[in-house]
């Protein structure tokens, strides 16, 4: 029997703060700024840093200025807004 779901798994920061010394990744501060522009007037809940399927992921979860929690996931490597959503 093959396991079809794959977790993600979350790299701590000495692993995060390698690979951005490395150049494999960009700066967290980088995709914070970019979401927060997303949604003006929010604020950060959660930033972390995720491999899923050899893509590094950071995630980032804001409560918008009308109370809703979102959930976005970008691309480390170049930014790439990969999901927006409202987070259940």
């Amino acid at each position: 029997m093959v396991c079809t779901v794959c977790a993600a798994r979350d790299l701590d920061q000495d692993e995060a703060l390698a690979l951005r010394q490395k150049g494999v990744i960009l700066p967290l501060e980088q995709f914070i700024e970019q979401a927060l522009g997303r949604y003006p007037g929010s604020k950060l809940l959660e930033a972390e840093l995720e491999e899923k399927h050899d893509v590094l992921v950071y995630e980032i979860e804001l409560l918008t200025s009308d109370q809703v929690v979102r959930e976005l996931k970008f691309d480390a490597r170049d930014s790439r807004l990969l999901e927006d959503k409202e987070d259940d």
